[in-house]
């Protein structure tokens, strides 16, 4: 997860410096969208892990 959310990122910031703004906001979007699942997931996993 964390590591397509760093792939997006790198998109957003190489479609940015090319001037493509409507598909840099869409993939910055989608790279905070699954940074956020990630720690979410994360969290969830850490909780679990003591509980088993």
């Amino acid at each position: 997860m964390l590591h397509y959310a760093i792939v997006f990122f790198i998109i957003a910031v190489i479609a940015a410096v090319l001037g493509f703004s409507g598909i840099a906001g869409t993939a910055s979007n989608i790279a905070w969208i699954l940074f956020v699942v990630f720690l979410i997931l994360g969290v969830i996993s850490l909780f679990r892990r003591g509980k088993v």
